[in-house]
């Protein structure tokens, strides 16, 4: 039970900073990013890399919102 609040919280902060970093993208398409990540991740063996995981996997999900602009 104790893994499992931990393991809520560090998605809570994950998304958190990736809503501060990408004001302009929808907040439940972040949160659904990280859960996806999360879902991905969450039978890893070293759990210390686990936010740094989640929060790359979770960019990689996410539309590529400047990339788009700067090659249009």
């Amino acid at each position: 039970m104790m893994a499992e609040s931990e393991d809520a919280l560090t998605i809570r902060h994950v998304a958190e900073r990736l809503m501060k970093e990408h004001p302009q993208l929808d907040a439940g398409l972040i949160q659904s990013s990280v859960r996806t990540a999360y879902e991905e991740l969450r039978y890893a063996r070293v759990r210390t890399y686990l936010p740094v995981l989640m929060e790359r996997r979770a960019k990689d999900l996410l539309p590529p919102d400047e990339q788009a602009e700067r090659s249009t």
